[in-house]
């Protein structure tokens, strides 16, 4: 059985740094692409990053130079260094995996229970 585990998430103040951690189980890790999605309230989950097997990372737009996606194959750990948060990143973020590749909710099959992230400015 697949588990994914998000911690790290909390109150920051606009302008400070967060990491995120995604602790997984149950697969083959280092085959796997992993994900970071967030869901705003009352907005649809979307897409932050991914990082393939082979390590290639993506992002959206509006967290490039910002956020940083990273693995750790042999600790079946992801992360998500967020730094110079700002208010529009607060979000329940949650990991995720795939075996194929995307940037939409449905190309991914595993699902963390997620981790909030609020900002004050």
């Amino acid at each position: 059985q697949v588990h994914l585990v998000e911690s790290g998430g909390g109150l920051v103040q606009a302008g400070e740094s967060l990491r995120l951690s995604c602790a997984a189980s149950g697969l083959a890790f280092s085959g796997y692409t992993m994900a970071w999605f967030r869901q705003a309230p009352g907005k649809e989950r979307a897409f932050v990053a991914r990082i393939t097997y082979s390590r290639n990372t993506y992002y959206v737009d509006s967290v490039k130079g910002r956020f940083t996606i990273s693995r750790d194959n042999a600790q079946n750990m992801v992360y998500l260094q967020m730094n110079r948060v700002k208010p529009e990143d607060a979000a329940v973020y949650y990991c995720a995996a795939s075996g194929n590749n995307g940037y939409f909710p449905e190309n991914y099959k595993y699902w963390g229970q997620g981790t909030q992230v609020s900002v004050s400015s």
